[in-house]
């Protein structure tokens, strides 16, 4: 470990980050249809992108990519407002990239894509490691450690990647074998599907860490930048048995952050209801309270949370709950549930097992269960969401788990009795 860290010393500031926020969002969709999945509000206070972010600044990682593209204007605001940290006149940044435009507009067709469309900043780098990372998963990791694992073992590439306990049922593009607490060079490749049985199978979770000349060599020799490939694809098709391929194991025995093993892909709404949820449990599989490795985001000033009576004398009442500042319980009841900024739970209201994001309003004696609301619902008084599944579904989306998701500043007026 100490051999490691003293390696990694003299490396860091050598390493260029790229953090891929190009998903079109379409499965968590009504939530994406003003922001990108990256963007999306998480544990009541934060974004999916802190996390990656986060990683990188406790890593000592100051040059940061991030590549934008679809509704990308909530995910730059936050990039501005929570992240402009960095001192550039030390060569430190956190800059979106969007899609560059030449003759023709275009989009990223995928991450293989992404990275080919943007080659002019990685030919132009000084950097000699380049480590790439999405921006639309929750987990904490010591990147440090991995590129010193990467740099002591002389790798070209080194995958990092999970066990099926740790994946949640996420689904892969293929599986990589014969790994231990060392390292690996066997890949075998499947159409997507579950996480094998097999104990020596593990997931690529999309962290890598390339020599920069390995990836531009791999970009500009075997990618013709029109197939929407992955970047495991690229690697599983063009340079096993071609260069050194390492993986590293997620969770293993190195790094500064505590080894909670929790990590996150949110492939449909309710992956992101259960990852909240998750935060409820007695004993959280994710730790955010960690001293040491603080979540970083962006927060307006706001006065704390509070309880108070209603008009009734009601007192408001909030059991196994995230409250976020600024949000004030008014005789209502709150339970199992994480509240963003500015909410209000009026005299009477009851709200359980739900997600409600920013300016969400409960009116008087209305009852939400199980419910996302995203920003700016204002639920009347006396209404029912989350009682009625069919009268839910005419209205809302409701989600193969039977979570009911209202978008935003949805018109309660204009709907169906």
């Amino acid at each position: 470990m100490r051999a490691l860290n003293a390696m990694l010393i003299t490396n860091l500031f050598q390493a260029l980050v790229i953090v891929l926020a190009i998903g079109d969002g379409k499965p968590l969709m009504p939530l994406t249809a003003r922001r990108t999945a990256a963007a999306l509000p998480y544990a009541g206070a934060y974004r999916i992108i802190d996390f990656a972010l986060t990683n990188c600044m406790h890593s000592g990682l100051r040059r940061i990519n991030v590549f934008t593209q679809f509704n990308a204007l909530s995910l730059q605001n936050h990039l501005r407002d929570g992240w402009s940290i960095f001192n550039t006149d030390l060569g430190e940044f956190v800059t979106a990239v969007s899609p560059p435009i030449t003759e023709h507009l275009s989009i990223y067709t995928g991450q293989a894509n992404a990275l080919y469309k943007n080659l002019y900043l990685l030919d132009g780098a000084l950097e000699d490691t380049v480590v790439v990372v999405s921006g639309e998963q929750i987990y904490r990791m010591d990147y440090s450690a991995m590129i010193a694992y990467h740099l002591e073992r002389d790798a070209d590439v080194t995958v990092a990647a999970i066990d099926r306990e740790t994946a949640c049922g996420s689904r892969f593009p293929g599986y990589v074998t014969a790994m231990d607490t060392e390292v690996t060079e066997i890949f075998n490749f499947n159409t997507p599907q579950p996480l094998p049985s097999d104990n020596e199978a593990y997931g690529p979770m999309e962290v890598y860490v390339f020599k920069r000349q390995c990836l531009l060599d791999l970009l500009t020799r075997c990618y013709d930048g029109t197939c929407s490939r992955g970047i495991f694809d690229l690697i599983k098709d063009e340079l096993l048995g071609r260069a050194r391929i390492l993986s590293y194991r997620f969770g293993g025995p190195y790094g500064r952050v505590t080894q909670d093993r929790y990590w996150r892909s949110l492939e449909n709404l309710d992956d992101y209801y259960e990852a909240n949820m998750d935060l409820l449990k007695l004993e959280p599989p994710l730790d955010i309270y960690q001293a040491d490795w603080p979540i970083r985001t962006y927060q307006q000033q706001r006065p704390p949370a509070r309880t108070v009576p209603g008009h009734s004398c009601n007192e408001g009442i909030c059991v196994n709950s995230i409250v976020a500042g600024g949000t004030i319980i008014a005789g209502g009841g709150v339970s199992r549930s994480v509240l963003g900024n500015r909410v209000y739970i009026d005299d009477g209201a009851t709200v359980e097992d739900s997600i409600l994001f920013l300016g969400v309003t409960v009116g008087e004696g209305a009852q939400v269960r199980r419910a996302i609301c995203d920003r700016g619902v204002q639920i009347p008084p006396n209404e029912r969401i989350g009682v009625d599944r069919e009268r839910d579904a005419k209205r809302f989306e409701v989600t193969a788990g039977g979570v009911v998701v209202i978008p935003s500043n949805y018109p309660f007026g204009a709907s169906p009795g």
